[in-house]
């Protein structure tokens, strides 16, 4: 962490360097991108993990993988919301063992206080927060959201931001998801780790 810090000071505006520095300054941990639906994730998860130099994975993507290539909708529809939770539990589990690497999360998976504990062991949980009005725009775009196929999908989206938002806010760290470019988000992202990293490096136990 020293050397980030030295490099910090030498160049403070050289952010494509900073963002280098954060991959070896993870140690084992995996960056956990937590939020609710329409937060941006994914879209933000990939784009950093490229800055970064690490892999990207999405927990979604391996819960259809490890269903036989059912969609999410699919795998509610079929088994119900209960059965597709332990599934995730054991998904995020399983992936978190992977790291490092930038991981993005089911909306409901940080609910869950055994995923919670394991990402607080194994990574550095970033909570994408947005506003009501970001995310009703963003969700109406698309039509595979299980939890918002009832009468009135803004009031659903309302009544889980009021549930999951005090969760969320469990997180290591918290960037705002705003109606900008991606790259703004990441830029925003990697900030918020470079100053968690310089106080916070990896325990010797997650080193390589």
């Amino acid at each position: 962490m020293s050397d980030i810090a030295a490099h910090n000071a030498a160049n403070d505006d050289a952010t494509p360097q900073h963002a280098a520095l954060l991959g070896p300054a993870l140690g084992r941990r995996s960056i956990v991108l937590v939020g609710i639906m329409g937060a941006g994730k994914s879209s933000v998860g990939r784009r950093l993990a490229a800055r970064i130099g690490v892999p990207f994975a999405d927990a979604d993507t391996e819960i259809e993988k490890a269903a036989a290539g059912m969609s999410i909708p699919e795998i509610f529809a079929k088994h119900g919301e209960p059965y597709f939770r332990a599934g995730e539990t054991r998904v995020i589990a399983r992936l978190l063992d992977s790291g490092p690497q930038v991981l993005a999360t089911g909306g409901g998976a940080f609910m869950n206080p055994e995923t919670r504990a394991a990402i607080r062991a194994k990574g550095i949980s970033v909570w994408l927060r947005a506003t009501l009005e970001v995310l009703s725009r963003r969700v109406k775009r698309r039509n595979d959201r299980p939890l918002l196929k009832g009468a009135d999908p803004m009031e659903t989206l309302r009544r889980l931001m009021d549930e999951r938002y005090p969760v969320y806010a469990e997180a290591d760290l918290t960037v705002e998801s705003r109606d900008v470019p991606h790259e703004a988000v990441v830029e925003d992202v990697i900030e918020s780790l470079r100053k968690y990293l310089q106080s916070n490096p990896p325990a010797e136990s997650s080193s390589p």
